[in-house]
């Protein structure tokens, strides 16, 4: 009778599928979520220089949010192990409202930075998110659903940028992209509080004492990167996003540099990227990681990545069919510096010449970009679902936090790395320095996948 009465029971605490129409809820939450973040990162180097900020001053803006969330996200990720999801949402949306509010209202940089601190010490919107749908998914079903979050990112980064520079450019108040950010998580409250179900019930909840939470937080981030099954896909989560981000903060002044591309030229680029993303995350990649398992497809995709910064690398200086060196010459002159401009200055960019105009570099990027979208869509989804799988089922939130603080710490230092290989040596070289050093990665998830490593307190890594 016992042995049936705990079959039953942990039969019970099993995912009983994927729920497509909570899953939805979800996307939409970290939609609106995304959307209100890119809003403002095009832009805080931006309000840093508005209080005559130092180079080390915007570098300290950048840098505050990966930062803090180094600091907060295990321990949030902790605490909606302890008290469940939506609670933790909840606080995690209220606090980066508050942040975009403080930061729409700053009047010294120090007001700046503390607006970054506040929403990083405990906005963890999305590896909360992930944390819920880990919760109601089977193994199998994970690496698909984890990819809904990888799509929401994929759409709030095409069309948060682009919001931002419209307001811009019909009102020079940096005001209202924050406060415009500071709506959207006004409206992901209101989402979160009517819609979303909690998926974590009181019954498999983490029975830590939560006084020692915090406190023991430093001793169990210690402990998971001391152990083989979570250093591994950590350490590739932290350098991949170190270099796609690279990619991603110079793409635009590598396209001027080759192409001739302005900002709707570039606005096409993203928007073709975007869409690979998501119909990869939406489309594919629960079939292909249910079919081949998460190892080959985080191997797949670091190939994939390391293609298309090689060829990206490559792509020949021949000016689009629209291009017109004087207006961009103009719009050059115009441009606002990136954040990486604003700490290791100008970039010099040579534009190409106005004869032997044609579509051959253009279409050679977008060759480039398809591995590469394909890739990126890939190598998150997979890298969490397999951080999971070597936890408990009470230590996804975090788990998943800890991974998020890695990613946000590649984005803080990955444009000034990138920047300065800009800078230094030309601008093809960051991503044939990225690209080389994907290779490498690849390289090295071919020889760690086949070890195979067991730990007393972790469930064995899958090597298939």
């Amino acid at each position: 009778m016992s042995d049936r009465r705990s079959a039953a029971t942990a039969d019970a605490a099993k995912p009983t599928g994927f729920d497509i129409d909570h899953a939805l809820v979800i996307f939409a939450i970290v939609l609106v979520d995304v959307l209100g973040l890119t809003l403002i990162l095009p832009l805080l180097h931006i309000y840093a220089v508005r209080f005559n900020a130092s180079a080390l001053e915007i570098g300290v803006v950048v840098a505050a949010f990966p930062a803090a969330q180094l600091i907060g996200l295990p321990v949030m990720g902790s605490l909606s192990d302890r008290y469940g999801r939506k609670p933790l949402l909840i606080i995690s949306q209220i606090s980066t409202c508050i942040g975009f509010l403080m930061l729409a209202f700053a009047g010294s940089l120090w007001m700046v930075i503390l607006s970054r601190l506040v929403d990083g010490l405990f906005g963890a919107n999305l590896s909360t998110a992930q944390a819920a749908l880990s919760d109601i998914t089977t193994e199998e079903q994970r690496t698909q659903a984890l990819g809904i979050t990888g799509a929401a990112f994929g759409i709030g980064f095409i069309f948060g940028p682009v919001i931002s520079l419209l307001m811009l450019e019909f009102s020079d108040e940096l005001a209202l992209p924050a406060l415009a950010a500071a709506g959207y998580s006004m409206l992901s409250i209101v989402l979160t509080q009517l819609m979303f179900r909690e998926t974590l019930p009181a019954s498999k909840r983490s029975s830590a004492a939560s006084s020692t939470i915090a406190r023991s937080n430093v001793l169990s981030m210690l402990r998971y990167l001391s152990n083989p099954l979570l250093i591994v896909p950590l350490t590739l989560l932290f350098a991949q996003q170190l270099i796609f981000f690279g990619f991603e903060s110079l793409l635009g002044v590598f396209t001027l540099n080759r192409l001739g591309l302005l900002a709707q030229g570039n606005a096409f680029v993203f928007i073709y990227v975007g869409i690979i993303l998501v119909l990869v995350q939406v489309r594919f990649l629960g079939k292909w990681s249910r079919k081949y398992g998460e190892a080959k497809l985080v191997r797949l995709a670091l190939a994939l990545l390391a293609i298309g910064l090689l060829l990206l690398s490559a792509t020949p200086q021949q000016a689009n069919p629209l291009y017109e060196r004087r207006v961009a010459e103009q719009r050059l002159l115009d441009k606002l510096p990136s954040s990486a401009e604003a700490i290791v200055g100008r970039f010099a960019i040579s534009l190409p010449p106005q004869e032997g105009k044609g579509f051959g570099g253009f279409l050679w990027l977008m060759l480039a970009l398809t591995p590469l979208s394909v890739g990126a869509a890939l190598i998150r989804p997979s890298l969490n679902s397999m951080i999971t799988k070597r936890v408990d089922s009470q230590q996804y939130g975090r788990a998943l936090g800890i991974g998020t603080s890695f990613t946000g710490a590649a984005d803080a230092v990955a444009p000034l790395i990138a920047g300065l290989i800009f800078q230094q040596s030309g601008a093809a070289a960051p991503f044939l320095v990225g690209g080389v050093v994907m290779f490498i990665l690849f390289l090295f998830s071919l020889l760690v996948f086949k070890i195979k490593l067991t730990d007393p307190t972790l469930p064995a890594m899958s090597v298939s």
